[in-house]
């Protein structure tokens, strides 16, 4: 049995992060370990360092400032931000909050085995050392389970040398699609493992017993959008239109709240989970909304966020995940991925 610590993201308001986090943590203890997320949160003085030795992007804090925005001016928003840590407490060991790399390390410090994943968390928009587990001390085993670089296309050669030098003694490293492996093996020569993302690692049954009842009521068409784009709520008017279906929104942005529907707000992960599996329709934006959707056998309509031609675009996740489902099935793809762990996190 080894001492497992985890970092992924936790704390960005986000019912896929939140559940993909609870999965990986869950199926790393059933195969026998013990097992904590590192709670990483870091202070105003660790995000505009890593801003600028990272080379991000400052419309990073731009985005930001739209998240804060609409919690500030919502209190559905407040109510959701406050139950995904009530969520953590409930079903998940969290280690005390750590504000930077240098208390990462202190907390880090009595593990056997440090893992990074799942999530974007290699995406090259946004790039932080921490989460390719700069702060393990030498002794501790490091191990990347289906990160995600979330892009097609090579990043700038100045985040290409960072990849490359953070990714280095690392004892196995898997991503979560063909393409991030493909950029991976171009940046660092590296052969990463592509498998699945820890919410495919429980099954249907498992899943549903971690879910709340669901809206009670007619039918409806689920509405869960990241992005704001004026063809989402197209789509939706026409499928209320040929269907007579209920519209139900789950709120993320501004534009979510404004479009005249029933909104579902303020709930938390167990919450989105019943509301997806009892949809009779969802159309979504989401990478985990398409993944939930797809576990329970809801049918979806997705739209994609990003335009093809913008090199940042992330729909590669996308297009991955609907291809191996498409050619392996879910049964498969938890069967790799839970294996692949039990092998790598063997102690020695």
């Amino acid at each position: 049995m080894a001492r497992v610590g985890i970092i992924t993201f936790l704390h960005n308001d986000n019912y896929g992060s939140s559940l993909q986090a609870y999965a990986l943590q869950r199926v790393i203890r059933e195969l026998g370990h013990e097992c904590l997320h590192l709670d990483y949160r870091p202070d105003r003085q660790e995000k505009v360092r890593n801003l600028l030795q990272s080379r991000n992007h400052p419309k990073l804090i731009l985005e930001g400032i739209r998240k804060r925005n609409v919690k500030a001016g919502r209190a559905g928003a407040r109510e959701k931000s406050s139950a995904i840590p009530a969520f953590y407490e409930r079903y998940m060991n969290l280690s005390p909050v750590c504000r930077n790399q240098r208390e990462l390390a202190e907390q880090s410090r009595e593990l056997d085995i440090l893992v990074c994943g799942s999530d974007q968390i290699w995406n090259p928009v946004w790039l932080n050392p921490a989460y390719f587990l700069t702060f393990a001390e030498k002794k501790t085993a490091k191990i990347a389970y289906a990160a995600s670089l979330g892009v097609k296309t090579l990043p700038a050669p100045a985040k290409a040398r960072m990849i490359r030098k953070w990714t280095e003694g690392f004892r196995a490293i898997s991503v979560r699609e063909d393409e991030g492996a493909a950029l991976l093996k171009q940046m660092t020569g590296k052969t990463a493992a592509v498998m699945p993302d820890p919410v495919c690692l429980l099954s249907r049954e498992e899943w549903e017993a971690a879910a709340e009842d669901g809206p009670g009521g007619d039918p409806y068409c689920l509405c869960y959008f990241i992005g704001e784009n004026p063809a989402y709520w197209e789509k939706v008017r026409q499928i209320h239109r040929e269907t007579g279906l209920r519209v139900l929104v789950m709120p993320v942005t501004a534009e979510s709240y404004e479009q005249g529907y029933e909104v579902l707000d303020g709930i938390g992960p167990e919450g989105f989970l019943g509301a997806v599996r009892k949809a009779e329709w969802m159309v979504t934006d989401s990478f985990h909304g398409l993944a939930f959707a797809t576990i329970f056998g809801i049918r979806t309509e997705l739209m994609r966020r990003y335009r093809e031609e913008d090199p940042e675009n992330k729909n590669s996740r996308i297009d991955h995940f609907r291809r191996t489902i498409e050619t392996r099935g879910l049964d498969s793809l938890r069967e790799e991925g839970r294996a692949w762990l039990g092998k790598n996190l063997q102690t020695p």
